[in-house]
Order: C-alpha cells, then structure tokens, then sequence
C-alpha cells in the first residue's frame, strides 16, 4: 500500500523549518519521519505524518507550497546486510529509487522501516509483495 508522503517547498533560510513544526504542532499533526534534500536557494522537506490532509491544509493556509506524493513503507531486517537484500532485489527488477529515508516507528522486533520514492509504484508495491517483503500502510 502507498503511503502520503507531505512535501513542502522551503526557502533556505533562517526559521523556515522550525515555522513548519511549529505549524503541525499547534495543529496536532504528529511527524513521524522527514528529510531535508537542499540547495543554496531552496530545500523541499518531506514529511511522513500521522495526519496527511490536516497538514496540507494548514501549511497552504499558511502560505507554505505542499504538495502530497505517493512513497511505500517497507519492513527490512535491521542486521547488516537487510537493506542492502531489498535493494539488490530491487535493482536486479530494474527498480530505479529516487530517493530513501529511514521512518522512526514500530515496525516489530528487529525491523527497519525504510521510505523509498520510486517512479511506478504500484508495479513496485507488487513486485515487493511477490517476494514477501513486507509494506506498511498508513
């Protein structure tokens, strides 16, 4: 299953982040995972959240640039060498990976959750679930 990724466009500078999570707070959205991908002018933030919908609405209401993406969530081993099998799967089915980072959550004992962006995501969603890698949902 996809899981709504929160992007958001973000001027570099000063406070920019800190207004955002002071933003969701106040509004109770609970973030559970993000990553900073910047530049000199500008970052884009992405957000894993407890509450997708609520967070676009207030960031736009407050003059933020957000847009929702589809990412999946999935389970590896956490031991040396777990991401690097899912992975290798991955590129033996020719899967290119936009971009990956590591979710803070309860994914079971001696599991790591990883969000990866990839281009066709329900073709990936099947081809992982072929091979009994496991997939988050919300």
């Amino acid at each position: 299953m996809q899981v709504k990724q929160v992007s958001v466009f973000l001027e570099n500078k000063s406070g920019r982040l800190a207004e955002v999570t002071r933003i969701l707070g106040s509004n109770n959205v609970d973030i559970n995972a993000l990553s900073i991908a910047d530049t000199t002018e500008f970052g884009i933030l992405r957000l894993i959240v407890d509450n997708p919908d609520l967070a676009v609405k207030v960031l736009r209401d407050n003059n933020f640039s957000v847009d929702i993406t589809e990412v999946i969530a999935i389970c590896v081993d956490n031991k040396p060498g777990g991401l690097s099998a899912v992975l290798n799967y991955l590129e033996d089915n020719n899967v290119s990976i936009e971009y990956m980072y590591s979710y803070i959550g309860n994914a079971g004992d001696g599991k790591a959750i990883i969000i990866i962006r990839v281009e066709e995501t329900q073709n990936v969603i099947s081809l992982l679930n072929k091979n009994g890698i496991d997939i988050l949902s919300k």
